[in-house]
């Protein structure tokens, strides 16, 4: 098979929307290659805090972005041989990726490199514009949301289990603010693609979500 031709399946939605918990299960389900597109753009937001690049600097920040040496392996991030999995899942780094990923040099930096996931037999990809900018063609494209406060809630769990200090009714108000970034910014902005299947999961356990989008696929082949 052509890389060309493997079937994509693109996640899309919001942050703590459950869409990388879900996009892995229904890969492992599968037997896909899995993509967690979001970690790009944490990985150039945790080199550009490391390097004291601002925000601003696009430029720079698109030279990071070229050179990222990156592979997702067991469930675990290795940037240049280095274990960064944790850290890039701290909120300082997860506002930084935000803001970094409203620059279109940025995101011209990242498409290719993202599309170079796709390979047989096929590829689960979440992020925010799976399936409206970078594959376009995905035989499936899902947009799960949630309830600000549900996210929030997941968000504050997850921080709690790993020991780290969490504000609950700070995350909502940054969930909200990043909706908002998100929504609003010029270069592919956070947005249900017109073919995608919406789902909220608010009320949904894993389980079922994966259940459902992978019966979706099956139908679709």
């Amino acid at each position: 098979m052509n890389s060309e031709l493997a079937p994509v399946i693109a996640i899309d939605g919001p942050s703590a929307s459950g869409k990388g918990t879900v996009a892995q299960r229904v890969a492992e389900a599968l037997g896909y290659h899995y993509l967690e597109s979001g970690a790009l753009y944490r990985l150039v937001a945790f080199q550009s805090i490391g390097q004291e690049i601002p925000p601003f600097d696009q430029a720079r920040l698109a030279m990071l972005a070229s050179g990222l040496t990156v592979k997702f392996l067991d469930g675990r991030i290795i940037l240049e041989n280095q274990d960064v999995t944790d850290v890039l899942h701290d909120e300082d780094c997860g506002n930084r990726a935000s803001e970094i990923a409203q620059l279109p040099g940025v995101r011209a930096a990242l498409l290719e490199r993202q599309r170079g996931f796709r390979r047989p037999p096929g590829l689960v990809a979440d992020g925010r514009d799976m399936g409206t900018v970078v594959f376009p063609d995905a035989v499936l494209k899902v947009f799960l949301t949630a309830s600000v406060e549900e996210r929030a809630r997941r968000r504050y769990k997850q921080l709690i289990d790993k020991g780290i200090h969490a504000n609950l009714a700070a995350l909502s108000r940054d969930l909200a603010e990043r909706d908002a970034r998100d929504a609003a910014r010029a270069a592919a902005p956070l947005m249900a693609a017109p073919d995608a299947v919406q789902l909220d999961t608010s009320d949904l356990g894993i389980d079922e979500v994966v259940a459902l989008i992978v019966r979706w696929h099956r139908e679709r082949l």
